[in-house]
């Protein structure tokens, strides 16, 4: 689940959506309450009985969009040349620009982040998903 939704957040922020709401945000530990029975895992989960809340890994991987792509930012252009790695930036209203990278392989995978002149090596870590910062020139 961790893959797909890093996937679909990228994917719908590069084709134009305004945001990405999750619907089931907290579960309870076998995936309810859910009036289709159909149960599923959650960013989220919530333990009553115990008195405990769990972050799974969705609630990490939703962290990189929801705390670096601020309300107001715009996408804007990434040219990604590595076919195998997924990517979505956004220039934040503070003027700070947020990429976010996703690389579902299995083998780490370095690319070259270029912003006005300037040019820096990535390296993003098989499996993994990756925030950077650009702060206001």
């Amino acid at each position: 689940p961790v893959y797909r939704y890093a996937r679909d957040i990228i994917g719908c922020l590069n084709s134009h959506v305004d945001g990405w709401v999750d619907w089931n945000m907290v579960l309870d530990r076998q995936g309810g309450p859910n009036w289709a029975k159909n149960w599923c895992v959650a960013p989220v989960i919530a333990d009553p009985e115990q008195d405990e809340v769990y972050f799974t890994p969705l609630y990490y991987t939703l962290s990189h969009f929801s705390r670096f792509i601020r309300p107001g930012s715009v996408r804007i252009g990434l040219d990604l040349e590595d076919e195998s790695l997924r990517a979505t930036a956004v220039e934040n209203p503070d003027g700070s620009i947020a990429v976010v990278l996703f690389n579902p392989g299995a083998e780490a995978r370095s690319l070259e982040l270029a912003h006005n002149g300037q040019m820096a090596t990535v390296t993003i870590s098989a499996q993994a998903i990756q925030t950077i910062i650009i702060p206001k020139a």
